[in-house]
């Protein structure tokens, strides 16, 4: 795959083209450059700043565009009015995913726009900009009013709208308090992005290494929300990675594709609930180990003698009175042996009968309270299938992430690829607490699921389309009790 920035050089290798190109390679894109300007600059200051000719910007351009087309491009400084103006008119012409960085002071201040090129920037870049990158500082000199308070975000993401962005993400990392929070909207949905604030006084480069990992994931082919919650991941990796280099403000340290709980951001619907997370308890000592989801309380009758410890009840077909007694019967069967039950989905009955836990889909999240399960002592379990769902599950900080399909299933109808064994050793390492497999696992491919990280495995059709469900099921959890049977 190959992403294109079209920036500055930056002497002292930070930010520009060099910090992008570092980006790119460490999310395996290959990354070509359209060098619009050379800057001398160091740590502490920017001496110069000297534009390439409109000649040489354009052949740079034609040269790219006839051997290595891009799937996005990124642009970061472009100083001045007409270089703009000529860096809209070939985006567009490309046809690609677009985003923009309107750079323009560096992180030591120095100024990289000329006073003219505000007016170009609004009315011909932000119009053909898939995203738009700005800084709270950038922001304001973009909406006209100062951002103080959150509303001040929002209202000034929706007048950049009004210049012909397709969506927009005002950058919270030069904000105070313990975490950095971004806002993004397209003008019909929008989300927080919330993670650790970084404590450095190495950023420089930030803000174009984020801009420059959005364009890299969208290049692999993620969608907008997967690629914005990649690229919060990257920075704050390289800005923990940051060593001090210089006098002055010392670069991000650009590394390899997310791996980290820490670095990890989570998506709220408002920066309050980034901020005042429910925090879930966590599922005992015990391992949960072998998993089975069934429909009806008589599986757990089944089950449970045998040593089934943690069970998961999920209903489709019943309602009012006969859900509830469902439920109740499985709870109290759960209790005289000792199992930990969650319920899927309904969790105000999980809640009044007492069950161990309650596990919801990523549809299920929004009608959800999660406060109110918390409250109450339940665990919650969240099933995730892509970086923006488990984003949006950290931010319950749930007793555990379900990851899925890993295998191709047939158990129901399924939006997401297979994701793979290493998909669910990364998953471990970023979810950063127990992680539940599911989807296609069999005896034969649970043993390499559970090496790769897997805490446990979750089987529907294994146990209940099973000719012998009760000799299956003790041939499962001999898997997990027996290490060597693996």
């Amino acid at each position: 795959m190959i992403a294109w920035t079209i920036a500055g050089s930056d002497s002292g290798g930070g930010a520009g083209v060099q910090a992008d190109l570092k980006t790119f390679h460490g999310l395996g894109v290959h990354g070509c450059t359209v060098i619009v300007g050379l800057t001398a600059q160091n740590t502490k200051t920017v001496a110069m700043v000297e534009p390439a000719s409109q000649a040489m910007i354009e052949a740079q351009f034609d040269a790219l565009a006839d051997d290595l087309p891009p799937r996005a491009v990124k642009s970061g400084m472009l100083g001045s009015a007409d270089i703009m103006q000529l860096t809209a008119r070939r985006v567009a012409e490309l046809g690609c995913f677009y985003v923009c960085d309107p750079v323009m002071v560096a992180t030591s201040g120095g100024v990289l726009m000329d006073p003219g090129a505000m007016r170009a920037l609004k009315e011909d870049l932000l119009p053909v900009a898939d995203i738009v990158t700005p800084n709270r500082d950038e922001a304001e000199a973009l909406c006209g009013f100062p951002l103080r308070r959150e509303e001040d975000v929002v209202r000034a993401a929706a007048r950049i709208l009004e210049y012909g962005a397709k969506s927009v993400l005002i950058k919270g990392g030069h904000g105070e308090g313990p975490y950095s929070q971004d806002y993004w909207t397209d003008g019909g949905e929008s989300f927080w992005l919330t993670g650790p604030r970084v404590d450095s006084r190495n950023s420089h480069g930030s803000g174009c290494t984020l801009a420059a990992a959005i364009a890299a994931a969208t290049a692999l082919g993620y969608d907008l929300a997967n690629a914005l919650v990649i690229a919060k991941a990257f920075v704050t990796r390289a800005l923990r990675a940051a060593r001090r280099l210089g006098g002055g403000f010392g670069p991000v340290r650009q590394g390899g594709w997310p791996d980290r709980a820490e670095d990890m951001p989570w998506l709220t619907a408002s920066a309050a609930a980034g901020r005042e997370r429910p925090h879930f308890p966590d599922c005992g000592p015990e391992p949960m180990g072998f998993y089975p989801i069934v429909d009806r309380s008589a599986w757990l009758e089944r089950l449970l003698p045998l040593g089934v410890r943690t069970v998961q009840l999920r209903i489709k077909d019943l309602a009012g009175e006969d859900l509830e007694r469902e439920i109740a019967a499985a709870v109290a069967l759960s209790r005289a042996h000792d199992a930990r039950l969650f319920v899927n989905d309904y969790w105000p009955l999980a809640v009044k009968l007492g069950a161990y836990g309650v596990h919801l889909g990523q549809e299920d999240l929004a009608d959800a309270d999660a406060p109110a399960i918390a409250r109450a002592g339940l665990r919650l379990g969240v099933s995730t299938h892509d970086y923006a769902e488990l984003a949006r599950a950290l931010s319950l900080r749930p007793s555990y992430v379900a990851l899925g399909p890993v295998y191709e299933t047939t158990s129901k109808a399924m939006r997401f690829a297979p994701q793979g064994v290493d998909r669910v050793s990364l998953w471990r390492a970023l979810a950063g607490r127990p992680l539940v497999a599911i989807g296609g696992l069999t005896r034969e491919r649970a043993p390499a699921v559970i090496r790769a990280g897997a805490d446990s495995v979750a089987v529907i059709s294994a146990v209940s389309q099973a000719e012998r469900p009760e000799a299956e099921t003790q041939q499962w959890l001999r898997l997990f009790s027996e290490p060597d049977s693996r």
